[in-house]
């Protein structure tokens, strides 16, 4: 007779287990914390932690798209500046310059040539529906794409030599920077879009190529576009949504605004954890174990990797938003790919691809290790200084300074060298539940 209470042994989960390894990381960093608290004061350390934090929210993009799909985007940078001249626009104060002449009906028209030019090549794309042979198709939309972007080039160009010459730029909107923050997000994830129509088709590494290609382009047209963004001459200060130094001091405001970002991680979290535990999230996973095993069961393969890629951008563009307000600088220069891509991508490497948790913690651990590089490099070169005027009556050179600025470079190499070499999946890897 057959046992109605029975369950076959595969269909039982483990018991949790006490998160040891999560609790030991997480109480070193803390101790780290301290020790960067009590050498280098409040304010530096909670400057370094805000920073730490916007990091956090970029470094969430990039596992999202590297460790729930498998997809890899070397073109952070360029999502990260899309973030950033957004809240630049909307924090800035109006420029009555531009807005009390007649430039922004001008710009206006252009854009109106621009968006109907646009709408001109994609309607030449879809001449094939009228018989039209693929190939004359496609050699006509190719070339009517360069009438037309030349024709709205020169346009542009005679109204943004005005705009410079009478109103500097375009000046902002006033309104509050969190506004900014979301419009950057929402713009990123747009050319997102656009970019994974594209480019997600290819394999991983080319893919990489393609993002980080792409990601310099931003870069050229923000450093290039002095009517919107000044260029290499910066908009500065851009001003936070909370008080500032000015009102509070630097570490009550800057602890003020490291509150605001933690509250903006904790929600980011707590959605991609529901999302990574939802059938959504499953569904994700399965796309990047195994493709061909996902299609087969009738999954749009390109859509969700779309999705994710897309999402992933978005939380990039915030996360860019976050930092360049803080900073209180808009500067297109500033945007590098060992700063705004490398360092992401290692801190997604220590803290484990696909792993919440442990990417905010190699956020903030990478992070620390990189700010604390430089002067952990300068206090041993001047011992070294000292030691050798002492026993040889050696001289230092002249740039140390900047060679223990360089230190940090050396730093973040071992690191990577050393995680990969002994822990390849992360100091907090993906965990993966499995039934007895």
């Amino acid at each position: 007779m057959a046992d109605n209470n029975y369950t076959p042994q595969d269909a039982t989960p483990r018991a949790s287990r006490l998160p040891l390894r999560e609790l030991c990381l997480f109480g070193a960093l803390l101790i780290t914390i301290v020790g960067v608290y009590a050498a280098m004061g409040a304010a530096y350390s909670t400057r370094m932690l805000v920073e730490a934090a916007c990091y956090a929210v970029l470094a969430l993009g990039l596992t999202i798209q590297w460790g729930y799909a498998g997809q890899f985007n070397a073109g952070v940078m360029g999502f990260v500046a899309l973030g950033g001249v957004s809240a630049m626009l909307f924090s800035v104060p109006v420029n009555d310059a531009f807005w009390n002449s007649q430039l922004p009906a001008e710009l206006g028209k252009v854009l109106l040539y621009a968006i109907g030019a646009t709408l001109l090549v994609v309607a030449a794309t879809k001449l094939t529906r009228l018989g039209v042979p693929k190939r004359v198709r496609t050699v006509f939309a190719v070339l009517l794409a360069i009438v037309l972007y030349m024709v709205v080039i020169s346009l542009l160009r005679d109204v943004t030599a005005d705009i410079e010459s009478q109103a500097d730029f375009v000046g902002g909107l006033g309104l509050p920077p969190w506004l900014g923050w979301i419009f950057g997000g929402a713009l990123a994830g747009v050319v997102g879009y656009f970019i994974g129509h594209v480019c997600l088709g290819l394999r991983s590494d080319y893919l990489a190529i393609a993002t980080l290609g792409i990601a310099e382009i931003i870069k050229a047209f923000l450093k290039n576009s002095d009517w919107l963004t000044r260029g290499t001459a910066t908009v500065s200060p851009l001003p936070w949504p909370t008080p500032g130094p000015a009102e509070l001091g630097f570490t009550l405001s800057r602890a003020i605004y490291l509150s605001l970002t933690a509250v903006i991680i904790a929600g980011i979290f707590f959605l991609l954890h529901q999302a990574y535990h939802a059938p959504w999230g499953r569904m994700i996973r399965a796309i990047r174990d195994n493709e061909v095993s996902a299609a087969a069961m009738g999954k749009d393969i390109n859509k969700r990797r779309l999705e994710i890629f897309v999402l992933g951008c978005i939380l990039m563009g915030i996360g860019g938003g976050m930092l360049a307000s803080f900073n209180s600088l808009f500067d297109p220069n500033g945007y590098l790919p060992l700063n705004h891509t490398f360092l992401v991508l290692v801190m997604v490497i220590l803290g484990g691809p696909g792993n919440n948790l442990g990417t905010i913690f190699g956020a903030v651990a990478v992070y620390i290790i990189w700010i604390m590089s430089e002067p952990l490099a300068l206090y041993l070169m001047d011992l070294a200084v000292a030691f050798g005027a002492f026993a040889f009556d050696w001289q230092a050179p002249a740039n140390i300074d900047s060679r223990a600025l360089q230190a940090r470079v050396l730093v973040i190499g071992v690191l990577v060298t050393l995680v990969l070499r002994f822990a390849p999946k992360g100091l907090l890897p993906e965990r993966v539940k499995y039934h007895d």
